[in-house]
């Protein structure tokens, strides 16, 4: 067993990848922090916000394939397509879920005060703008040069 963590910590696109989520995640952390004067721990492992970990981690794990095995093979062309989909779904789907969680706890909101239902709160910050997603797109990319 200890073998396969050894192994697994031996593997550069992994590790890189990786490092690229955490990256971003502590960037997020950061801005949150200096935007709101306050720390919240949320979002050490929460979604949303800028940059985008999904698009940091997916771009740069589709680079760092590139760069290690070639742009040229199916190695790529699986991570590229891949990061493409996580990023569309990052901005696209997900954005869309948090809008409606937005108008949802609105509406829950409107009848609590009325005396009616005592629900609790959906999450409202899931997916991320185009420019969160295109910041992690390029900060993704970013590490994986500058690790390769």
């Amino acid at each position: 067993m200890k073998e396969i963590f050894i192994e697994i910590g031996k593997n550069k696109i992994l590790m890189v990848t990786l490092f690229a989520w955490v990256i971003a995640q502590l960037i997020k952390v950061m801005i949150g922090t200096i935007k709101s004067k306050k720390f919240d721990f949320r979002w050490l492992l929460g979604t949303g916000g800028m940059p985008s970990s999904h698009a940091a981690g997916a771009s740069c794990l589709a680079a760092i394939v590139g760069l290690e095995q070639g742009f040229a093979t199916v190695y790529f062309a699986l991570a590229a397509s891949f990061a493409l989909v996580v990023m569309f779904d990052a901005q696209g789907v997900r954005r869309s879920t948090g809008k409606q969680a937005r108008i949802l706890n609105k509406i829950l909101e409107d009848i609590y005060w009325q005396g009616k239902i005592s629900e609790g709160r959906l999450r409202e910050l899931v997916g991320h703008t185009p420019v969160e997603v295109f910041a992690g797109l390029v900060l993704g990319i970013a590490i994986a040069f500058l690790f390769h």
